[in-house]
Formats: C-alpha cells, structure tokens, sequence
C-alpha cells in the first residue's frame, strides 16, 4: 500500500525585494518518508522550509497538512518542528532540561517528562549525560541534544536546516547513519535540507533537486543518479560528461563523430540532444581500440582510482579508472549502450560537463608564479 502524503505544497511563490525565490513550487511529501532539498546556496530549499514551519508566509499558494490548509496558521500551533544548523540549544540550562523544555512549556506531569526525556537519551545515546552543560559537548553530542528536544513532543514532521554542515567530515558520515535510523525508529517524516550531493544521496527515500526556485527533479537517490532529467541535474549530481548529441533513431546517437548504441528511445530522428556519460563508466583502450579516441592533458592519483582529463576535439571529458596513464598519451575510450543516458535540450545545455575548466583550475593551482600573481594584482 502506497504512504499517503503528509504534506502537499501547491503553487507556492515567494519573493524577496522583487526577485522571485519560489517560482511556482509544488511537492508532494510523503508520510514517515526521509525526503531531502538538495541544490546550491540560493536555489529556495530553506525558504521552503521556512513556508512548511510557518516562519514565513508564501505570497501565492497553500500548504496543506493532514488535508488542513497551513496557510495563517502560526508556527506553534503546526505539528512540526525545527533543527538548525546551529542548534540553539540553552546554555543555561543542563542536557535534561534543554530535552524537557518544550515539555515543560506544555505543562506535562512531572514523572512523565522523566521518562521523555530518559527514552529520549537512549534512542540519541546519550545516557548519562543528564547534568552534562552543553557547553561541555561536542558538536555531535550537541546536535543529539537538539534532535532529542525537537521530537520531545512528538511532532509528525520533523525539519532539518543543514544540521550537519559545521561537523568535521567523519562525525558527519557517522551522523548520517545515526540520522536514518533514529528516522526509522520513530516513524515520522524527515524533511532535510542540503547542498551536499553524497549526503543527499546517502540518507534519503526521495531526492527533491532545486534550482533558480524551481524543482528540477524528484526521485529516488538511484533514479536521480542514473536518470537526471537535464543537465543541471546531471552535474550538480556527481561528476558528468554531458557532450552534445543527435539522436539518430531509436537506439542510436551520434556522439563526437561516431555512433553509439544506447538504451533509450522516443526522441525525433535526428533531434539534437544532451547526453551524459559518467566517469567511471568509461574505459580506457590504446587508441586504436577505441570508438573514439584524444589525448590525456592531466592525471591525478585518488586512492582508489586515477582521475584523467582526456581531450576529445576540443572537449575535455573525465574518466575515472584503475588504469594508469601518463599526460600526453593518445587514448581510446570505449563507452557501452548502459552507460549511455540521453536527455532533452534545456536552458542548462551546454553550461555543464566539460572539464576545461576542471584542469584549467589544477594547472593554475600547480603553477606557483601565477598564484604569486594573481596575489599581487587582489
């Protein structure tokens, strides 16, 4: 049986000194699901936010909860709540009773708040820090706190504003897992919002991807990754090669000259398309084996893999592969139907994908004379 939705947003604008930061978003949020607003700095996924908890009031369009419309309806009547990137959390007050406040403020009986708040200790691990002042915690141990306060009473939705993002990197692996299964033991929505692809991707039942105000694609973290609708997606979803294309038939697109078998269809014969072919699903051959062959401008050794910049007529693709190569090496690339994904032409088409730039950026940080420069002339 299909979750009923939660949440509903219809038509929602917003705008601030004229310039539009919600343009015309709807979205449909789905009960005890762990949903994730992911896209860059000024794309309208905290101002969304902000509309679901009620801090802000949309200038067109409705919020519907359980069926209600929130529309003018305070913030502390909504069942809903809160955490921030910075958490908030009292200073002033102990582990315990930052936990109980919202309890107490609802003027729960006494013995029950104890019990609250000792469950709520044990789902965030932290049993025995009762009489502990925040200000004795780590980051980690801070943003428990907050999540135990925030879901003290039992709110259905709960809101996350980058509670990660001042966490070094291996806390914040670690609070991603402990995210999702707190998630999943209490049952409630997690509506979580990011600018971090490998986050989004990692925790969520549903990826919402924003830009410009506007939602480019929702779906799985799989659907999204291998089936991005268009170019901004593509990137902004790890790295891509997004080259130009025409699709010839059904099955079959012209790519840099030659032609590739692929596994998608319904476009025009000969329609001009957008095609993204992921770094790691390219291999490397000696030229004269490849579908289509350049040359290797710059390498970088990551551990696992090898990063190589290869220069297809002008286009700088990236391939990631265990196969060592050196600058300057001719080099074929085999790419198979699977690896293939095709896309219609969109205002992001031809902003994305090629990785000029990319080795532009590592040749100058490399070159210590134009850095002294570039120095000289801030």
């Amino acid at each position: 049986m299909a979750k009923e939705n939660i949440l509903e947003l219809k038509d929602i604008y917003v705008s601030f000194d004229g310039e539009k930061v919600l343009d015309g978003l709807s979205l449909d949020i789905k009960d005890k699901e762990f949903i994730t607003l992911l896209g860059p700095s000024g794309c309208g996924k905290t101002t969304t936010l902000r509309i679901i908890a009620g801090f802000l009031e949309p200038d067109k369009g409705d919020v519907f909860f359980d069926g209600q419309n929130l529309v003018g309806v305070p913030a502390y009547k909504r069942q809903v709540n809160t955490i921030f990137q910075r958490y908030a959390l009292f200073p002033h007050l102990n582990v315990y009773e930052n936990i109980a406040f919202g309890m107490r403020v609802k003027k729960m009986p006494e013995e029950k708040i104890q019990k609250e708040v000792t469950d709520l200790l044990s789902l965030v691990n932290l049993e025995g820090f009762e009489k502990r002042r925040i200000s004795t915690l780590s980051g980690g141990q801070q943003q428990r706190v907050a999540i135990a306060r925030a879901i003290a009473n039992r709110p259905k939705v709960l809101l996350l504003d980058e509670p990660l993002a001042a966490l070094d990197l291996k806390l914040r692996k670690d609070m991603q897992k402990e995210l999702r299964n707190m998630q999943q033991k209490l049952g409630i929505t997690f509506i979580f919002v990011t600018h971090d692809q490998e986050e989004a991707l990692t925790m969520s039942d549903r990826v919402v991807v924003m830009d410009k105000g506007k939602i480019q694609q929702v779906g799985t973290p799989i659907d999204i990754y291998n089936e991005p609708k268009n170019a901004f997606v593509a990137d902004f979803i790890g790295e891509s090669n997004i080259v130009d294309g025409v699709m010839k038939k059904d099955y079959l697109v012209d790519i840099a000259g030659h032609s590739f078998k692929c596994l998608d269809k319904g476009f025009e014969e000969n329609e001009a398309v957008d095609v993204v072919i992921r770094p790691e699903d390219v291999d490397i051959v000696p030229s004269k084996q490849g579908e289509i062959c350049g040359e290797v401008t710059s390498i970088a050794f990551l551990g696992v893999h090898y990063e190589i910049i290869v220069d297809i007529d002008g286009f700088k693709w990236m391939i990631q592969t265990t196969d060592a190569a050196k600058v300057g090496d001719k080099v074929g690339l085999i790419i198979e139907p699977d690896a293939i994904h095709i896309m219609k032409k969109s205002e992001y088409s031809g902003l994305y994908g090629d990785y000029s730039s990319y080795s532009d950026e590592i040749d100058q940080l490399s070159n210590p004379d134009e850095i002294a420069e570039d120095i000289a002339d801030e």
